[in-house]
């Protein structure tokens, strides 16, 4: 078993800067000036995830196509050769260790993630290694060896104890077998496996203010790209999409924009009677206008004081994979989950109308695994639904049987995992 935590408000991935742009000041520039920084920044952007609630951002997508396929460029055709020697079909359950079902869903849940599982089987995540981080490279390692013991067809059951030790080292949180909550434990694995992966550069960051007279697309393409670096792994571009927050003052109207990067999205659960509430009506919710007044009222660049002010999100960077996270545990003392049934689809989830401009490509994603809980905030279970070559299976740990699409969108549902249409 393992009990669902409390989702906490700053996440290990939280942006480290932000880049701001005002109004008032991109008309300060000539025409020649603009035309060379629109040569510079002529790639398009588009952003996601972060905590409505609180205003944390975890963040990140890359101004290239974004698609799954090209993350496995340009060595496709070794690729390829890589992936025939694996003759499983992926249906292999993962032994409970004692408490680690939280674990083993996740696993599950990436393992179905075709463009994860491809990176890590083909090995070509070997030439990414990075010898700086605190595990050197044992983390990746131990997840491949796990991925291949699982996709190897060999086995009906796999245990992941070697791939459990690493995660404690590299985690010292996740040492011994205590209940842990799904959501949280994808962060840290995902901040250990990006360690291992990152090529960026080393050291303290330095944050280069951008040009003036940056169009807002243009303002988080170089955000973006002075994220990458220093964070600049094949599981930040995976991962890692770009919020848009932009800040109003209602007394001048000035606009301030601010872009993070995000490895997740934590959405609320809108309080509906009636019917269920829709995947749509969370992400409006998340991105609904809100009020900052009274002891919130943040200082407006261009009145120079106090003012009250509206702050909205908005998507400009949608990544690859798209992680959604159903906020149904409560944040005060740890005793509340909301047992709504969120209707989300299967196939075919359309965003388009929270992304930052108009002029994104409407991004399309299609559901490839679910880490559902069941229980309470005390003691519970959790189970993977995944895709598998079109059909859908249900993994509780060292069980796999077939699931029926009629049963996928259930209220246990915690962590959706979508995949980008290429």
């Amino acid at each position: 078993t393992g009990a669902a935590r409390h989702h906490y408000g700053s996440s290990s991935f939280s942006a480290r800067s932000s880049y701001q742009s005002s109004s008032s000041s991109r008309n300060k520039i000539d025409h020649d000036e603009m035309d060379k920084i629109a040569r510079k920044y002529k790639k398009s952007v588009h952003i996601d995830s972060v905590d409505r609630s609180t205003g944390s951002k975890y963040s990140g997508r890359s101004s290239s196509s974004g698609t799954v396929g090209s993350l496995l460029k340009p060595s496709r055709p070794s690729v390829i050769e890589a992936l025939d020697q694996f003759k499983g079909d992926g249906l292999v359950g993962l032994k409970n260790l004692g408490n680690t079902c939280f674990m083993n869903s996740i696993i599950q849940c990436l393992s179905h993630s075709r463009v994860v599982r491809e990176y890590f089987l083909s090995r070509k995540y070997k030439a990414d290694l990075s010898g700086a981080s605190k595990m050197q490279g044992r983390l990746a390692e131990e997840f491949a060896n796990l991925l291949t013991d699982m996709w190897s067809g060999k086995s009906d059951v796999v245990s992941p104890n070697k791939f459990k030790a690493a995660v404690a080292k590299s985690a010292p949180r996740f040492v011994g077998y205590s209940q842990q909550d799904s959501q949280e434990f994808l962060r840290f694995f995902m901040e250990g496996l990006h360690e291992d992966l990152n090529l960026g550069k080393k050291g303290k960051r330095k944050i280069e203010d951008p040009p003036k007279g940056l169009t807002d697309t243009q303002l988080a393409e170089h955000r973006w790209q002075d994220y990458l670096n220093y964070d600049n792994s094949s599981i930040v571009k995976i991962f890692v999409g770009l919020l848009k927050s932009t800040l109003t003052c209602s007394a001048c109207n000035h606009k301030s924009v601010t872009f993070d990067p995000f490895w997740d999205l934590s959405l609320p659960l809108p309080r509906s009677k009636g019917n269920n509430p829709s995947l749509q009506s969370c992400f409006a919710e998340f991105t609904q206008e809100e009020i900052l007044d009274g002891e919130e009222k943040p200082t407006c660049e261009s009145c120079k004081k106090r003012q009250r002010c509206t702050k909205q999100f908005s998507i400009e960077r949608f990544p690859p994979i798209l992680v959604l996270h159903l906020k149904r545990f409560s944040e005060v003392r740890y005793r509340t989950k909301l047992s709504t049934k969120v209707d989300f689809p299967v196939d075919n989830l359309d965003l388009s109308e929270f992304a930052s401009s108009t002029d994104q490509e409407a991004p399309r994603y299609d559901l490839v695994g679910v880490s559902n809980h069941s229980g309470n905030t005390f003691s519970g279970h959790y189970i993977a639904y995944c895709r598998t070559t079109g059909r859908w299976h249900r993994f509780s740990d060292s069980s796999v049987s077939g699931l029926s699409r009629s049963d996928i969108v259930s209220p246990e549902a915690y962590v959706l995992f979508y995949e980008r249409r290429s």
